[in-house]
């Protein structure tokens, strides 16, 4: 049957993912970095993945196309669900920028009795950001150990305003952050790199983790490691 189907330029396509996480039928996946249309009886035509990108790669078009197959969308998705819990559409690896509000002149917003969040995108851990997203693009990116914001009072004021903010813990993780941390700094246009850590040693795990990844990049990039205190305070020299 003729039918309304989206296409996929993968020219255009800059491997963001955002699209795979908004077609709740599993009809796109990524494909050795680009987003790919996997069947066409998954797609409903509807186009929930068009607003989401940023590029343009989405469209639609009317081709022969195997008819919509809900039954077979939801064998699918069962199936997703169980081979990978952290990609079967929920919103909480829905990646996001947050927008927040600017005093004129670029003054900082008066504050206010229950002070403003200064995240500027979602997710953040690690382990779930996309390697490619429109809010890396000129970013001053923050790399936090994940108990540096229970440490420090002031933490958004002070290290995550203006920053695009992602954390992660090296001992509870069990993994090497070098390697994803090398691809958001190689393929994005990263403005500055902070690293906020704690005095504990297993916390040099993320220090490290980040100065291997912009020695790998090939990128000059200005940086810097702020180190807390167990008892909320910032450790000098």
């Amino acid at each position: 049957m003729v039918r309304k189907i989206i296409k996929i330029d993968e020219d255009k396509c800059n491997g963001c993912g955002l699209c795979a996480n908004a077609c709740h039928e599993g009809a796109i996946a990524m494909v050795n970095g680009k987003a790919k249309l996997i069947r066409d009886d998954y797609c409903d035509g509807l186009g929930n993945c068009l607003p989401v990108c940023a590029t343009g790669a989405i469209t639609f078009e009317e081709r022969e196309a195997a008819a919509f197959d809900e039954e077979a969308v939801k064998a699918h998705m069962e199936q997703k669900e169980k081979a990978e819990p952290l990609a079967c559409g929920c919103p909480g690896t829905n990646a996001k920028a947050l927008k927040r509000p600017e005093a004129a002149g670029g003054a900082a917003p008066a504050p206010a009795a229950n002070q403003v969040s200064e995240l500027r995108q979602w997710p953040v851990q690690i382990k779930l950001v996309p390697v490619k997203a429109p809010y890396f693009e000129n970013a001053h990116l923050l790399i936090a150990a994940d108990c540096a914001a229970y440490a420090y009072a002031g933490f958004h004021e002070k290290f995550m305003k203006n920053k695009i903010t992602i954390i992660g813990c090296p001992k509870l993780d069990d993994v090497d952050y070098s390697e994803k941390l090398t691809e958001i700094i190689t393929v994005n246009n990263i403005k500055s790199v902070a690293v906020v850590r704690m005095e504990v040693p297993c916390c040099g795990g993320i220090e490290h983790a980040v100065t291997t990844a912009i020695k790998k990049s090939g990128k000059f990039l200005p940086w810097q490691v702020i180190t807390l205190t167990t008892n909320g305070g910032i450790l000098e020299g």
